[in-house]
């Protein structure tokens, strides 16, 4: 008989899943013959009707995947795929927490290999088909492993940490879990640069000329410190380009992809990495880095209190309750509040991208060169002039392109 866990959690993933494919189909009839006013000049006729296309075979796709998804969850969920798991796993004859690393691995596992398919096709079919891909099989499969195996050597001290603190610490469990996975996400973050990252991207020093010149002067005018900007070997993957911030202390980062730089000029370059200085000087990455600290602590927080209800494990089926099975069922029990607090994280990255433009805009002192670097970013990744509002507002970290020019010339008006 179900029960109120059971309809809630079946309801909120129904719903998520409804809302995702609204906004899809709503985003698909918001296509438009012509370019959007003020963005004629972004493609080319042709290029522009290739863009429509690629929005069509990607929303198709996800649609398919997420579908698959979402049955192979249900099935699985009714079936009693949990407890059976479960029960095989306690058949080993290991200790809980054993049980508890076997169990989420087993599950992570199966997840990715069903997510597989999906991704070779992904990769190998329509990023190919449309000319962005440049992953090899070798190299797609090297960044299996590797990732893999750096999920299991960071994932499990961590689970483990988790299940053992939630098992035998008491009331205020929560407490010293948030302490430990905090002070080892700020680790992580400290470190990534430069022993992560490097395992999956060669990093190299921009080699002096103008456009390091004029980086490091931009730099120096912000009184932004930065030793060195680096040159990340984004082409190995991929035709798009991007640029981006990680890292804090001695170990923060600025990278820009080398198919970045091969597309855009010394003032575009400048515009977007004075963006991505902008996120920093206006606090955005310490904003983000404390949002996530608290995040963390609601979610834990909640972990204590549901993690112990039985009703949580009868919607489930299972025979006996463990800590280890209780985190994977809160985190379905989580979706109706993760995805709230997913719309509002986004309404704050759109409102922090609109600052981090206009940052640049206005240091760089040459707003018309962000306006193009946005441009040629927007036709480089074939990306749709006219999305969906409501589209945008389930799924987009940055504004659509047309809003984020608007905001750039109504600054520079303001200021003038």
């Amino acid at each position: 008989m179900p029960n109120a866990f059971f309809i809630i959690i079946l309801a909120a993933i129904l719903l998520d899943f409804a809302l995702d494919v609204l906004a899809n189909v709503l985003n698909l009839r918001e296509l438009k013959l012509e370019p959007p006013a003020g963005l004629e000049g972004v493609y080319k006729p042709e290029e522009y009707r290739r863009s429509q296309e690629y929005t069509r075979v990607a929303t198709r796709f996800d649609f398919v995947s997420s579908t698959f998804s979402l049955a192979v969850l249900l099935v699985f969920w009714f079936s009693g795929g949990f407890n059976f798991l479960d029960s095989i796993v306690r058949s080993w004859g290991f200790n809980p927490l054993v049980n508890g690393l076997l169990y989420a691995g087993i599950l992570a596992a199966a997840y990715g290999l069903i997510g597989l398919p999906f991704s070779v096709y992904e990769t190998f079919g329509i990023e190919a088909r449309f000319g962005f891909n440049r992953t090899t099989p070798r190299t797609f499969i090297m960044d299996l492993i590797k990732g893999a195996v750096l999920g299991a050597l960071l994932g499990s001290p961590v689970l483990a940490a988790v299940l053992l603190l939630f098992q035998y610490a008491g009331a205020y469990a929560w407490l010293y879990v948030w302490a430990a996975v905090t002070l080892f996400s700020l680790a992580v973050s400290y470190v990534a640069p430069t022993w992560i990252m490097p395992l999956f991207n060669k990093f190299t020093p921009m080699e002096p000329g103008e456009l390091r010149d004029a980086i490091l002067s931009y730099a120096k005018s912000v009184d932004f410190p930065v030793r060195n900007v680096f040159v990340m070997d984004g082409s190995k993957r991929s035709t798009r380009g991007n640029a981006f911030f990680t890292g804090f202390g001695r170990n923060k980062r600025i990278a820009l992809y080398d198919t970045l730089i091969a597309k855009h000029t010394v003032g575009e370059m400048v515009g977007v990495l004075a963006h991505e200085i902008g996120h920093h000087k206006k606090k955005h990455i310490m904003q983000g880095m404390i949002i996530g600290v608290l995040h963390s602590g609601l979610v834990l927080f909640l972990v204590s209190i549901f993690i112990r209800s039985q009703g949580l494990y009868q919607a489930f089926f299972m025979q006996q309750s463990s800590i280890y099975a209780g985190l994977i069922f809160f985190g379905l029990l989580y979706t109706p509040l993760e995805f709230v607090i997913g719309i509002f994280s986004q309404m704050l990255s759109r409102h922090n991208e609109r600052e981090a433009d206009i940052f640049a805009a206005e240091t760089t002192g040459h707003p018309q060169d962000m306006i193009d670097a946005l441009k040629k970013l927007s036709a480089d990744n074939l990306s749709n002039l006219s999305p969906h509002p409501f589209f945008v507002f389930l799924n987009y970290s940055h504004p659509p392109l047309k809003e984020r020019i608007e905001n750039i010339r109504k600054s520079e008006k303001t200021k003038n």
